[in-house]
């Protein structure tokens, strides 16, 4: 296919390039997956520009192509989508830090020790052994390990409940989000062409309730459905045979027991089309349907008539609705005319369709709010249906609307000014949706995007969070997003935001978890080298190894398991600056890990004022230590409620965490051949139970003061921050 070639276009077909039309016959395409226009756009006029990837809905045309692959409106969207460079999370960079932070001084400590401990032994592999180990205590290695096992855990929990993510940083950011941009179309309505409305001219009647039966208005259905196609692959065709066989009594569709004898063409400016039935009694009938204005201009009609028609023209479109007026001629000549627009009409009524809202859309729309987000729509379709919309899903702020055109007249200082303000951002083209999210990504918003089609494909590639439908959305759509729901409903973003904001709290628990637990790893082994205690080599790699292969599930995969706090879903997002590990957190884990420190080194003296050997000291350190990493991982959890609460909050994982580590260090005492390897001795049992309570008591100690300055300071959380963002 080349440039200039003629191309036909049947009902049903995709258009496979850029084209303009040459001759058309009831030729109307969806138009959707480009524009957002929810209704089929008619393409009746030579010239009337067609685009690839289009579907025609009714007729057939003959088109002229002029353009092909990459020079197509499609593939320019694609080179849009192309040119957009995905952005790392916050906390990706703020995790990014922390770690090179934490690496260039485990890399700076390793330096000095070695050189102290070589310049005061003169024993090179013993100092680089000591600095090792110091160096292994002091780098945080479980940070990025648990923010991995977080993200990918998460992506499995949401992947469950239908909605697959592509990119797995993304699954925390979820949780910040303070905007959702929202495609119309499939995404907060149904995708369909409901009959919302008849209006029957024979005595003024506007019908809404179609559980009662109306013969008047039956009769204005039936002569829609004869004007339709039999098989229509028009939605609205399709919805008027629907209506009419279960609004009618008899059931049956309208064209039973009776014959096409000829079918005029949708035509004119504006369109109409008329098919011509003959009964079993050789009865004709002629039914018509189209654009209101041209049945009125056809039509015979009384003032009267004419005003009360286009004040029910009025009420439908005010709500957004899609009119057709609806008719029949009474001619009875032998040969019927050329042009339809030449027989006799009589205008019945209208019928009015619209795309309805999803089932429980005003819930969720409810939901974000309480959740203080911001919701927005952007679509294609036209300003006065979307607010009817947002109006019946109870989006707050629907009154302030504006159009792709507007948006692109303003200049970046007037956009910034009032993209804030506005919430319903209608006939939107690629290229308008993209300036959007980058506004208010440039207002400091964390911005969530929904859509299905080919036009939304480089604003969910630009947005924080790209959110694609798996159903009915496009495969561009799907390849620019981040995140898909499979079942194309946006209830699943209120249970991923709330599984994005449990995340980050959990995380911030693994994160203090990890500096408390470092902090008396790494006094352990500095102190007694610099300071030449007795014995002073405390912890060899072996240990540091061990202490490593409790801590990392316990930072990870526990913790990340921990359900989401009571009320979790009626905060604020965080803010965009908030740093996950600031100093408020860094100086609670800093102060709990001294504290530990301090119990473990009361233990130290006790054992050698014991006059306890090397390794019985050792082991009572280890024992301490082992306790109080136990008791770190009740107590870091939560900072609400009484001890025995911290066992109740459905985490089972917990328990099994405890469990394995008590296993794990009994095998170590219990077989001397993994005692020897750890160089310890066991302990009496009152040194032993003196160890534990030591290891214990000094978690349990700060906690209570803890709680105690909470309470003082009438603050909630476990650093004052776990609420309040």
């Amino acid at each position: 296919m080349v440039v200039g070639d003629l191309v036909e276009l049947l009902e049903g077909s995709l258009i496979p390039a850029d084209g303009t039309v040459v001759s058309a016959d009831d030729f109307s395409v969806n138009e959707s997956i480009l524009t957002g226009e929810s209704m089929p756009v008619y393409k009746l006029d030579p010239g009337d520009e067609l685009s690839s990837g289009t579907q025609v809905t009714s007729g057939q045309a003959i088109c002229r192509i002029s353009a092909v692959g990459n020079a197509t409106r499609l593939a320019e969207i694609g080179r849009s989508i192309s040119s957009i460079d995905t952005e790392k999370s916050a906390l990706q960079i703020q995790i990014g830090r922390l770690v090179r932070d934490m690496a260039v001084i485990g890399a700076v400590i390793f330096v000095a020790i070695w050189a102290i401990r070589f310049i005061r032994s003169g024993d090179l592999p013993g100092s680089l052994l000591g600095a090792l180990t110091l160096a292994m205590s002091i780098l945080p290695e479980e940070i990025p390990v648990a923010f991995t096992t977080f993200m990918a855990l998460g992506a499995y929990r949401l992947m469950k409940q239908g909605i697959v993510v592509k990119r797995m940083q993304t699954v925390e950011a979820l949780g910040s989000a303070t905007v959702i941009c929202t495609d119309k179309t499939g995404t907060l309505t149904e995708n369909t062409m409901s009959l919302s409305g008849i209006f029957v001219l024979e005595g003024r009647k506007l019908i809404t309730d179609f559980s009662v039966p109306d013969p008047t208005a039956i009769q204005v259905l039936y002569h829609a459905a004869l004007a339709s196609e039999i098989n229509p692959f028009d939605p609205m065709e399709a919805e008027l045979h629907r209506a009419y066989q279960a609004y009618a009594p008899t059931r049956r569709p309208a064209y039973d027991g009776l014959s096409m004898l000829l079918g005029y063409p949708l035509e004119g400016k504006p369109p109409m089309m008329t098919h011509v039935w003959k009964g079993d009694e050789n009865q004709r009938i002629i039914a018509v349907k189209g654009a209101p204005e041209a049945l009125i201009k056809a039509s015979a009609l009384a003032s009267e008539d004419r005003a009360a028609l286009l004040d029910a023209i009025d009420t439908f479109t005010t709500k957004g609705f899609r009119v057709l007026a609806v008719g029949r001629s009474g001619f009875q000549g032998d040969e019927l005319p050329e042009q339809q627009q030449s027989l006799p009409f009589q205008t019945l009524g209208l019928v009015a369709f619209y795309d309805p809202p999803k089932s429980g859309m005003s819930q969720v729309i409810d939901a974000f709010y309480q959740a203080g987000v911001k919701v927005k729509i952007l679509t294609g379709d036209s300003p006065v249906t979307t607010a009817y919309i947002a109006r019946q899903i109870g989006l707050r702020g629907s009154e302030h609307t504006a159009t792709g055109e507007q948006i692109m007249a303003l200049d970046d200082n007037a956009l910034l000014e009032q993209v804030g303000n506005i919430t319903v951002f209608a006939r939107m083209f690629p290229q308008a949706k993209l300036r959007v999210i980058r506004a208010l990504k440039t207002k400091g918003e964390i911005v969530a995007m929904t859509g299905d089609g080919v036009n939304d494909g480089p604003a969910l590639k630009a947005a924080d969070i790209g959110i694609a439908m798996g159903r009915k959305g496009t495969e561009i759509a799907r390849q620019a997003s981040s995140l898909i729901l499979l079942n194309d409903d946006l209830s699943g973003m209120v249970t991923a935001i709330e599984s994005g904001r449990r995340i980050y709290i959990n995380l911030r628990s693994a994160i203090r978890y990890i500096v408390t637990i470092h902090t008396p790893l790494i006094l352990l082994v500095f102190l007694p080298l610099a300071l030449s205690w007795v014995y002073p080599v405390i912890f060899d790699p072996v240990h540091i190894i061990f202490f490593e292969l409790i801590m990392g599930p316990t930072c990870s995969v526990v913790y990340e398991n921990d359900p989401a706090p009571t009320g979790l879903m009626q905060e604020k997002p965080r803010p965009v600056a908030a740093r996950l590990f600031g100093i408020r957190e860094l100086a609670v884990s800093l102060g709990k890990g001294m504290t530990i420190a301090a119990g473990l080194v009361v233990v130290y003296f006790a054992a050698v004022k014991a006059g306890q050997t090397e390794e019985t000291t050792r082991a009572m350190i280890f024992t301490g230590m082992i306790a109080a990493n136990m008791a770190l991982t009740v107590t870091n959890r939560s900072g609400k409620g009484s001890m025995t609460d911290l066992f109740k909050k459905g985490n089972q994982l917990v328990l099994y965490a405890l469990a394995i580590t008590t296993l794990l260090t009994a095998c170590i005492f219990l077989f001397p051949p993994i005692a020897g390897l750890f160089r310890l001795s066991t302990p009496d049992t009152g040194h032993f139970i003196f160890s534990i309570a030591s290891g214990v008591g000094s978690v349990l100690i700060f906690e209570a003061c803890l709680r105690l300055v909470r309470r003082l300071r009438g603050q909630s959380g476990p650093d004052g921050a776990h609420i309040t963002h």
